[in-house]
């Protein structure tokens, strides 16, 4: 990419961006009304612990069940917010009084913090897109800032990952224009607001070493000792009050509670899912040849989340295994880095790395899906072939997030929502694609956006999947079976997934 600059176009492309931007507002403002999960408290209760109570017992209050999580900086945004909530509604940051607290100035005040939270994913988009063509930008603007996953997980369901890609897409925008040192530094600023991100901390690792730390020995190891220092000293101004007061070992305890084992209630749609069928299905065959084969104490398939990983047959699965499984999948997209860190390939690179967490990670929420569905939005408009495989990943991915939202009068919402967004992508790119040739030469044959029948016949699955889980199955069995549909839903959805991932990690090979 080129080195981006002001340019007198600049003010007429942040004024279409605004566009962009102003219409999804709306949309968001008229789902303030709607439902939204436990989340939603869990952050108020943070608005609370950080307002009424010292730093040094942040991470270990446990006046409610919803016990602050999130790295440092996450902790001391809800303190910035805190002071605002408190001049709205004090009754909002009263640590006992406010438990569960649902009145409106609570739900308005929390629901437009991530409104306007969402102009760091503004910024981050523009900056990712400024030296594209029109045509090319104004579809990422499309995939990224109308995304309705975004808009399902944070402005339905209740959560802030608009701010937070809006940093991931900021350090992206800065390496692809080689300025490594502040790709870094806000990439490990990210790190310290959200710690999940850190699975593409070994992509930006080898690429920085690579690409920053050239230049020969004495060159080399000083560009080291900068970048080293810049993240030392980010995570010294997260982590070092915690130090002072000798908290930092109950902060990792809450960062990383691996008690919660292997998978979430309702399944995210990874690899996990098949494994878990697979042991399901040998001890169901077992049994039925007269094999005395114990039921595991706590079921997958009741959508319970306990502190073991059950298994009647296969091997039980830990957090280690589920590193070291990341890890192999990571491999070829380092050796890759290693030995081609070009600016260009870096969001390829970092969008295989969550998606290798996702597929392999240890207790994956459905919600991780965004972490590589919104940095492909960036490569989407780089080739025809880009382009198709991100249509289907983009409606697997939104599809496996219908089940945060299982109340009926939110039902609507969500299906408009992916099937407006199903249109537009389409249009789009059959607008950008229009004039593609196929072939090497001017007078090959023409060829629009289209995807095969492979695809067409698994997307109708989804169609398939929906009408079952939403009407037959209650027709059919009522009350009785009630995680089959969720089940189904992220049997297929992984499928996709897995899917994207093997054509993710295909281009990665070929390109050796």
């Amino acid at each position: 990419m080129m080195e981006m600059q002001e340019s007198p176009r600049t003010p007429v492309v942040m004024a279409q961006l605004s566009w962009f931007f102003g219409i999804a507002t709306i949309v968001k403002l008229l789902l303030i009304p709607s439902y939204h999960s436990t989340d939603l408290e869990v952050h108020r209760h943070w608005l609370a612990i950080t307002h009424s109570l010292p730093l040094s017992q942040w991470y270990t209050d446990e006046t409610s069940e919803w016990t602050l999580d999130y790295p440092p900086f996450f902790a001391y945004l809800e303190r910035f917010l805190s002071m605002f909530a408190h001049l709205i509604d004090p009754q909002i940051v009263h640590l006992h009084h406010g438990l569960n607290y649902k009145a409106n100035s609570a739900i308005y005040f929390q629901r437009m913090s991530v409104i306007v939270s969402d102009l760091f994913l503004l910024y981050g988009v523009y900056r990712s897109t400024l030296a594209l063509a029109s045509l090319k930008r104004n579809l990422i603007w499309l995939l990224v800032i109308w995304s309705p996953g975004l808009l399902i997980v944070d402005h339905l369901h209740f959560q802030y990952n608009g701010f937070l890609f809006g940093w991931l897409l900021l350090s992206l925008s800065f390496l692809a224009q080689g300025r490594d040192v502040m790709g870094g530094f806000l990439f490990a600023v990210l790190l310290c607001f959200k710690h999940l991100f850190a699975v593409a901390a070994p992509v930006y690792f080898v690429y920085l070493l690579r690409h920053y730390c050239r230049g020969g020995l004495v060159r080399g190891f000083a560009r080291l000792s900068v970048m080293g220092a810049i993240v030392v000293a980010v995570f010294a101004a997260a982590y070092g009050p915690f130090v002072y007061h000798g908290q930092i070992q109950q902060v990792i305890r809450r960062m990383f509670p691996f008690g919660r084992g292997l998978c979430h209630a309702y399944w995210a749609p990874n690899f996990w899912v098949f494994y878990i069928m697979l042991d399901k299905g040998i001890a169901f065959l077992l049994r039925k040849f007269g094999f005395n084969i114990p039921a595991p104490v706590a079921s997958f398939t009741g959508g319970l989340v306990g502190d073991a990983s059950p298994f009647a047959i296969l091997p039980r699965v830990t957090p280690l295994t589920t590193f070291n499984m990341v890890l192999l999948a990571l491999l070829p997209c380092l050796f890759r880095t290693w030995k081609d860190p070009r600016p260009r390939l870096i969001v390829r690179s970092v969008a295989y790395a969550y998606t290798c967490g996702f597929l392999f990670g240890w207790h994956v929420h459905e919600k991780a899906s965004l972490h590589f569905s919104i940095p492909l939005a960036i490569v989407a408009v780089e080739s025809l072939e880009d382009a198709k495989h991100y249509f289907l990943l983009s409606i697997v991915s939104c599809y496996s997030l219908f089940p945060l939202l299982y109340e009926a009068q939110e039902y609507p919402i969500k299906v408009l929502l992916l099937l407006l967004h199903t249109i537009l992508m389409w249009f789009s790119f059959s607008a950008q694609y229009s004039g593609s040739l196929r072939g090497d030469k001017e007078g090959g044959e023409k060829q629009g956006f289209e995807v095969g029948w492979v695809t067409k016949s698994y997307l109708m699955g989804v169609v398939v999947v929906e009408i079952w889980g939403q009407f037959l199955h209650p027709y059919l069995f009522g009350d009785k079976l009630p995680f089959v549909p969720l089940m189904l839903i992220s049997m297929y959805c992984a499928i996709g997934i897995l899917y994207s991932w093997i054509w993710q990690l295909k281009s990665i090979l070929i390109s050796f």
